[in-house]
């Protein structure tokens, strides 16, 4: 039983639909109170983490989604309680540079790899969060763009993936999901069609939908392996199906 804390983008579908099926188990023992793997260290760590259990499921979700998979085992809304989506995370059982080498391990011998390749470096890493920690911080962004540069050793890419997982468990900004959704689209503006260009800008979900139909048809490797696409994906679900719960209490 293992639920990752790494973008489920790295995750080929055996790791990723087992994980979620996995995830759907833990969430089974808390509201059943089954008992099942109810003292394995997977399922003790989320015991007081459940708003952050959900938000991995939605990820899981969108990724699943990205794939072409379908998905129709919704968690109930009311496991998430943070209106204001500051979500307490627990602590990791493995280090983020850990849980790489231990996919880098499980996929050697296997042809199916994640949509995002596994980072060989921290350059590399980078290159694959930059629009997700783009959509929260430009500041950051510059900074660790920068840092990347320089970063060749093991010790680099313990750290930037420490960096970089911890930095999306946060939320983004709507200017910065904004931001980095026009940054991508600059890449890809060039082959839309007319009718993707006129609905690309009646909103960031229609922007993130319109680049991700441009970027799977044009084989786009390098952005379409950006952790971005479902990072941002997740976080604008979530803040939907809050906002739709809260309204029909309102009406109830």
């Amino acid at each position: 039983m293992r639920i990752w804390d790494i973008s489920p983008g790295y995750l080929n579908r055996e790791s990723l639909l087992g994980e979620h099926r996995e995830l759907h188990g833990i969430v089974s023992i808390y509201i059943n109170n089954k008992r099942g793997y109810a003292s394995h260290p997977q399922t003790k760590r989320w015991k007081e983490c459940l708003p952050a259990l959900y938000m991995r499921h939605i990820l899981l979700v969108e990724e699943m989604r990205l794939r072409g998979y379908k998905h129709e085992s919704p968690l109930p809304v009311s496991l998430f309680k943070e209106e204001n989506f500051t979500i307490d995370w627990p602590p990791y059982l493995d280090s983020p540079a850990r849980q790489f080498d231990i996919l880098k391990e499980k996929y050697k011998h296997k042809k199916e790899k994640g949509r995002i390749p596994l980072p060989k470096h921290a350059q590399m890493l980078w290159a694959q969060h930059k629009y997700s920690v783009l959509a929260r911080d430009p500041n950051l962004y510059s900074m660790l763009g920068k840092r990347a540069v320089q970063a060749f050793d093991e010790n680099s890419f313990i750290e930037f993936a420490e960096i970089l997982t911890n930095l999306l468990r946060t939320p983004p900004t709507i200017g910065g999901v904004r931001n980095a959704l026009e940054h991508i689209w600059g890449y890809v503006s060039e082959i839309a069609t007319r009718e993707e260009k006129e609905k690309a800008f009646t909103g960031e979900e229609m922007l993130l939908e319109v680049i991700v139909d441009i970027l799977k048809r044009s084989h786009n490797e390098y952005l379409f392996q950006q952790t971005a696409l479902v990072d941002i994906a997740a976080w604008m679900r979530i803040k939907k199906e809050i906002f739709m719960n809260k309204n029909n209490h309102e009406k109830a």
